[in-house]
């Protein structure tokens, strides 16, 4: 199950940057009925650590500079306007966000009967 989550997010990472945000993360989790462990694994992931980087690279892209790095990441994001950035890097946090959420409201314990 961990690694169709990460399938997932990772094309939804390559559509986002298309302009196509299709996946809500926390839904996804909740329609999968994703055990706490899965997403512990999730957060985890080097997909997760991905989109930290990318969440960080384009929050320095927005802030923009004239140092080296700044420069970098003009060439790489470029083609992206600060709207479009700033949209991105927003959904893209929104999939850690989500997850840790789920996690979190994620309880363990019995399931309660259901009277007849």
């Amino acid at each position: 199950m961990e690694e169709e989550i990460n399938n997932i997010v990772e094309k939804s990472i390559d559509y986002a940057f298309d302009g196509k945000f299709v996946l809500n993360m926390y839904d996804y989790l909740k329609s999968l009925k994703a055990t706490k462990a899965t997403v512990d694994k999730f957060i985890d992931s080097t997909t997760a650590s991905e989109i930290n980087f990318l969440v960080l690279d384009l929050e320095d892209y927005l802030e923009g500079g004239s140092d080296n790095e700044h420069k970098q990441l003009r060439e790489g994001y470029g083609y992206l306007s600060k709207p479009e950035a700033r949209k991105i890097k927003n959904y893209l946090q929104s999939f850690l966000d989500d997850a840790v959420r789920y996690k979190d409201e994620r309880k363990p314990g019995r399931r309660k009967k259901v009277s007849k």
